[in-house]
């Protein structure tokens, strides 16, 4: 590990990153630089575009047991494909250390994810240490975790014993011969729907299930998925297929737009739509007339939300990314094993808070130069299964 700069080193440093390569990063990543000034969290921090901190994803693995079309393509993901070692990983503690520096800053909502997080072992240990942070007003922080619900049935109560509140589970069709093919490892849909009722009886409330809608792959699903989930305490999510990292060959004629998924429902159960729930919420959230429950759609490509994403997402080797179409990180990770104490942290993170400019969804819907720039070559975007949906 290279020697890293401490607060009396970097008095005089211009205010930009160094870039430190090593061997296992798949992206190019910087130590952030550690301020002169060093600043104690405040439990609110903004960034250039008046958007707070409040909601940090954690990638836990970059391993996954599926390899959807849209994530983890099995001609890319291969047997020989070589994911990060074990060594690389951010322990519990590292994660727990640094997502409450985050929570100093004012994140209330962490979400764990992947790949799929239930494959890291002893993920409920994680969870109950996480489910222990405070914000600075005393509130416990919103716990939640994102799966593909292979392992659910197995692991729904010990994550709920744990502290684990709520769960999302991503589904993308109740017809069994799709959903094989979609997750390209014959896994039945039957096995996800009991994870799902494994949930449900641990008490783990909201439970939310995300549909990627692939145009004429999975469209024709929208109104069997709608129909299931009605009258039901599940809350499901439309998500529009999007153009995340460089191997899922995104097209955007393979995009359904969310206007039309949300057409095709109220064609058959009337909707009525929702005000937000809170600043930053990225599901368009609209409810049956006839009191069946609700239903979502993320709309991410034709209706961008830059402009209230309040996400921060940290890489399971800690890295700190402050887009999902982002193309490098800030290497948290170096700062934690180099030594450096948590204020130091801390004002690392600020800073680079306080620097975010990104907008690349609502840049691409205008066309602007910036967007097709990012397009083009250069950096290679960061990849779904390694930083987290």
């Amino acid at each position: 590990m290279p020697e890293l700069p401490h607060a009396a080193s970097v008095h005089n440093s211009p205010m930009v990153d160094k870039v430190i390569p090593l061997a296992d990063h798949r992206y190019a990543s910087a130590v952030p630089l550690i301020p002169a000034a060093l600043a104690a969290p405040t439990g609110s921090l903004n960034d250039a575009l008046a958007r707070p901190m409040r909601d940090l994803r954690i990638s836990v693995t970059d391993r996954c047991n599926f390899r959807c079309s849209y994530c983890m393509p099995k001609a890319v993901f291969t047997p020989q494909y070589e994911f990060l070692p074990q060594t690389s990983l951010l322990s519990f503690e590292e994660i727990t250390r640094l997502a409450r520096l985050f929570v100093a800053h004012g994140v209330h909502k962490i979400r764990l994810t992947g790949g799929e997080p239930l494959l890291r072992k002893g993920i409920e240990q994680l969870v109950g240490m996480l489910s222990e942070l405070r914000t600075p007003e005393g509130r416990a922080v919103d716990l939640t975790l994102t799966t593909n619900a292979s392992l659910l049935a197995k692991k729904a109560q010990l994550l709920r014993d744990a502290g684990l509140q709520r769960i999302t589970v991503s589904l993308d069709a109740l017809d069994d011969a799709v959903f094989r093919r979609m997750n390209d490892v014959d896994f039945p849909v039957a096995d996800v729907l009991a994870g799902i009722e494994a949930a449900e009886r641990a008490g783990l409330g909201s439970i939310k299930v995300n549909m990627v809608v692939k145009r004429g792959t999975n469209d024709h699903e929208i109104l069997p998925m709608a129909a299931h989930f009605r009258h039901t305490q599940v809350a499901l999510r439309f998500i529009e297929y999007m153009d995340v990292g460089a191997t899922n060959g995104w097209r955007m004629d393979e995009v359904l737009p969310s206007a039309e998924v949300v057409a095709q429902i109220h064609g058959v159960h009337p909707l009525e739509q929702l005000e937000p729930s809170e600043r930053g919420e990225t599901a368009r959230r609209w409810r049956y007339q006839d009191g069946a429950g609700e239903i979502g759609v993320i709309s991410s490509v034709t209706q961008a939300f830059c402009r209230d994403c309040n996400r921060a997402r940290l890489s399971t080797e800690g890295k700190l990314f402050l887009c999902l179409f982002g193309t490098h990180g800030h290497d948290l990770r170096a700062l934690l094993r180099g030594g450096a104490s948590d204020l130091e942290i801390a004002s690392a993170i600020g800073l680079v808070w306080q620097q975010r400019e990104d907008r690349y969804s609502e840049l691409r819907a205008t066309g602007s130069d910036a967007a097709k720039a990012m397009d083009g070559a250069g950096p290679r975007r960061v990849e779904m299964h390694y930083i987290g949906g």
